[in-house]
C-alpha cells in the first residue's frame, strides 16, 4: 500500500525541532539539508535509514537488490508480514513517507560494485561535502572497498559498518578509524584491500571511520554443538553449521546468528556520527 503525503498536513518544525534544541539552529538546518547515501537494507541499513528519516533529513538514496524475507523479520526495520516479497528499498521508501513526507527518497535496485560505483549514485559529476554522507552498510568487501576507497580520495562524509552477525552485545559497539579497528573480519579484509590495491597508509589513520564491536565472533557450529540432541553427531552438527556459515565468504547474518539489538545499534551508531559530522 502506497501513502499520500497530501492527506495530512506535517508540521515539520513541530515534527523534527527537537533537532535544533540538540545541534542548535545552525546545525539542525545542515541536517535538515542533507542527502544521506545508506548501502544495503539488511539489519544494519534499514535501522541507518530509518535514523535518517527521523531526523528530517532532505534526500536519502536507498541502494540494495534485495526483496524482503521472512527472516528478515527478526532484524530488520522495514520487514513485516505486509511487507514480505517486496523490494527492501521500496518497503523502506513507503516506511519513509509516514515518517517524513517531504524527504526525497530515491531508490536504486542494484548491488553496489567496484564497476559501478559511484556512477550508480550519481556522485562521478560531483556533490557537496558539506550537505552528502554515505553509510556503508553492505556486507561484500569487494564493494565495501570500491566506496572506502572512493570517500577517502574525495575526502567524503563516509561511515562503514563491520559485521553485525555473530554478536550478542549490542553496548560494545564503538566507532573507530579502519586502522584502529579489531575482532572484524570484515573490516580486516576492508583494510588489506585498501592498503594493497589503493595505496591506504600503513601507519597512522586510514581515514575510514567504522563501526564495528570488540566482542569476538560467536561461530555459529559453538552454539550448534552445545544445541545437539542426545545421540546426534554433534560434529556432523558442527560441520554443517560452519558451512553455512561461511559459504559466502561473508560475514553476514545468513549463516550466523543475529539479534536486532546488535544490528540496529550498529546502523544507529553509523547514522549518528553522520549527523555529527553534518551539524559541525
Amino acid at each position: 500500500m502506497t501513502f499520500d503525503s497530501n492527506l495530512i498536513s506535517v508540521d515539520s518544525e513541530r515534527r523534527f525541532g527537537g533537532l535544533a534544541r540538540l545541534y542548535g539552529a545552525a546545525g539542525a538546518a545542515r541536517i535538515r539539508a542533507a542527502h544521506i547515501v545508506v548501502v544495503g537494507l539488511g539489519g544494519v541499513g534499514s535501522w541507518a535509514a530509518e535514523a535518517a528519516a527521523r531526523s528530517g533529513v532532505a534526500r536519502l538514496t536507498l541502494v540494495d537488490l534485495d526483496h524482503v524475507a521472512e527472516s528478515n523479520i527478526n532484524r530488520q526495520v522495514h520487514a513485516l508480514d505486509t511487507s514480505l516479497g517486496q523490494a527492501k528499498v521500496q518497503a523502506m521508501r513507503e516506511r519513509i513517507a509516514h515518517i517524513n513526507p517531504h524527504c526525497h527518497v530515491e531508490c536504486i535496485e542494484e548491488f553496489v560494485d567496484a564497476a559501478n560505483w559511484p556512477a550508480l549514485v550519481s556522485l562521478d559529476s560531483g556533490f557537496d561535502r558539506r550537505q552528502l554522507a554515505v553509510i556503508d552498510a553492505c556486507d561484500q568487501v569487494r564493494a565495501k572497498t570500491a566506496m572506502a576507497a572512493w570517500a577517502i580520495h574525495n575526502r567524503a562524509i563516509f561511515i562503514s559498518v563491520g559485521a553485525a552477525g555473530g554478536k550478542r552485545l549490542a553496548h560494545r559497539a564503538e566507532i573507530e578509524d579502519l586502522s584502529l579497528v579489531t575482532h572484524d573480519p570484515l573490516l580486516a579484509q576492508l583494510r588489506y584491500r585498501l592498503r594493497k590495491e589503493h595505496g591506504a597508509a600503513r601507519q597512522g589513520k586510514i581515514g575510514a571511520a567504522c563501526v564495528f564491536s570488540r566482542e569476538p565472533v560467536l561461530q555459529p557450529a559453538a552454539v550448534c554443538a552445545l544445541a545437539a540432541s542426545p545421540g546426534e553427531d554433534e560434529a556432523a552438527v558442527v560441520s554443517a553449521a560452519a558451512r553455512s556459515a561461511q559459504s559466502d565468504g561473508s560475514l553476514n547474518c545468513h549463516g550466523y546468528g543475529s539479534v536486532v539489538s546488535v544490528t540496529a545499534t550498529f546502523g544507529l551508531c553509523a547514522t549518528g556520527w553522520i549527523l555529527n559530522k553534518i551539524a559541525a
